[in-house]
């Protein structure tokens, strides 16, 4: 070919790059070329005000209205920055050296990045696969991504179609096929003791309870209002600090008469010292704890006499608060106790609460340190499940069920230290199957008798 011809069609080809470009990000194209016009009309100075005019709005907007500055101004900003010096610059390599990109016919073929989203300490970004890739390969090199991308952790999630109109099937809210999440941690925000939540206002929301932090930052909500919460962890992983918690989160709602809390302590050693917030204690390991589960259970079948028929939603009043049960140590009550009849009424009472007592406004609370089948056969009728740090990977599956660990449920690796690890762990929420790693806030013996204090206030 001649290279006059060769050196033409290289011309060709670069304009027509070029203008591809300036339409595909044709926001940029029109801001430079504005810009340009101001210049060439009014001079730099004209430019320089307009500069000034448009800091000073951004700054009292800032100053005025945060939140909605960090997330469509800053957030956006952000995301843009990182995509442009971080995950664009670095992709191809980093598909290349973890095996995600294909060769056929001397043709290349990349996954495509389709959107970058960041908070404080977690970068997200939506991946379109390769076609007839399945996401279980992306799981299989989340360390090589990890360490691409320079990231502590990367997690593979579900992506959910968005909210706005796409072409092609599905609704909003639905699986995206051949599209996945990226979840990659840049630091991690439970590394430190995570400070105990304020009190309240007087509206208490029971579900959405605030009780720690998730790992992005966003405050970790609990739902207990039509469900029933398992607690599993080891010894020290900080089964106490989710229990007062939630006890803190309800305060308002138990001084008003909302909420009761009737706690049950076999070990007399973490509930026992603020035995004088809950509406019913026991810590009676001859039969006093299975009484009070038996009244649970009376109380429950009264309230289904009653409104059956008349409601199907529980509106938690005075006359009929919403009761929680919560139990430390429920092993003891279902494998540990020497009684033979007390296991088995024990296990009766927990059985019908856990089964019939969420249409009728009572909550099962348990926290256990081993979930094996053989200590509690009644773990799947708690809907919500949260794995503090365990012994074993298996204990992983047995909390949050099958498949949980490998989708990066690690709470064996959770650090046995109390000021690293205590409180951490993960669960999985009503929307969507991938755990989430959370820390509890840690409730001192001071905000315990602060929190009997402010109960005594009422009385």
């Amino acid at each position: 070919m001649p290279p006059v011809l060769v050196l033409l069609v290289n011309l060709v080809r670069g304009l027509v790059g070029l203008v591809l470009v300036l339409v595909r990000h044709w926001p940029t194209t029109l801001t430079v070329a504005g810009l340009g016009w101001l210049t060439y009309l009014g001079g730099w100075q004209l430019l320089t005000l307009l500069a000034g005019w448009v800091s000073l709005g951004l700054g009292c907007w800032a100053w005025f209205g945060w939140p909605t500055f960090l997330s469509l101004v800053l957030r956006p900003a952000r995301a843009r920055w990182r995509y442009l010096t971080v995950y664009r610059r670095n992709w191809r390599p980093v598909m290349v050296m973890s095996g995600l990109a294909f060769y056929r016919n001397a043709r290349e073929y990349l996954p495509t990045i389709v959107r970058v989203e960041v908070t404080k300490t977690t970068d997200r970004v939506l991946v379109k696969m390769l076609s007839g890739q399945p996401p279980s390969i992306w799981h299989d090199h989340v360390e090589n991504l990890a360490h691409g991308f320079e990231a502590a952790i990367c997690r593979i999630r579900t992506a959910k179609r968005p909210a706005r109109r796409w072409r092609g099937r599905g609704r909003a809210g639905q699986d995206w096929p051949g599209h996945i999440w990226l979840e990659l941690v840049r630091d991690d925000a439970l590394s430190k003791p995570v400070s105990v939540t304020a009190l309240p206002a007087s509206q208490v929301d029971l579900s959405r309870l605030p009780v720690g932090r998730r790992e992005d930052s966003s405050p970790w909500l609990v739902r207990l209002l039509g469900t029933h919460l398992l607690i599993a962890g080891a010894t020290g992983a900080g089964k106490g600090s989710v229990l007062w918690s939630l006890v803190r989160a309800m305060l308002p709602a138990i001084r008003a008469g909302l909420v009761q809390v009737w706690g049950i302590d076999p070990k007399r050693m973490e509930l026992a010292f603020g035995r004088g917030i809950f509406n019913r204690y026991s810590d009676d390991t001859s039969g006093g704890m299975v009484d009070l589960l038996e009244d649970a259970v009376d109380e429950m079948s009264k309230r289904a006499a009653r409104f059956g028929g008349v409601t199907r939603t529980f509106i938690p009043t005075v006359a009929d608060p919403f009761i929680v049960v919560m139990v430390d140590e429920l092993a003891f009550l279902t494998a540990y106790s020497p009684d033979r009849d007390l296991k088995r009424r024990a296990l009766a009472a927990l059985s019908t609460l856990t089964s019939q007592g969420r249409s009728v406004g009572v909550c099962v609370v348990g926290a256990l340190q081993d979930p094996r089948k053989d200590v509690i056969n009644i773990r799947n009728l708690f809907p919500t499940r949260i794995a503090l740090r365990l012994d074993e990977s298996e204990q992983v599956d047995m909390v949050l069920g099958d498949g949980a660990y490998d989708r990066g449920a690690l709470a064996d690796q959770i650090s046995p230290l109390p000021e690293v690890g205590a409180g951490v762990g993960y669960i999985r929420l009503e929307d969507s199957p991938d755990p989430v790693r959370v820390r509890a806030g840690w409730v001192s013996d001071a905000d315990i008798a602060a929190m009997a204090a402010y109960l005594s206030e009422a009385a």
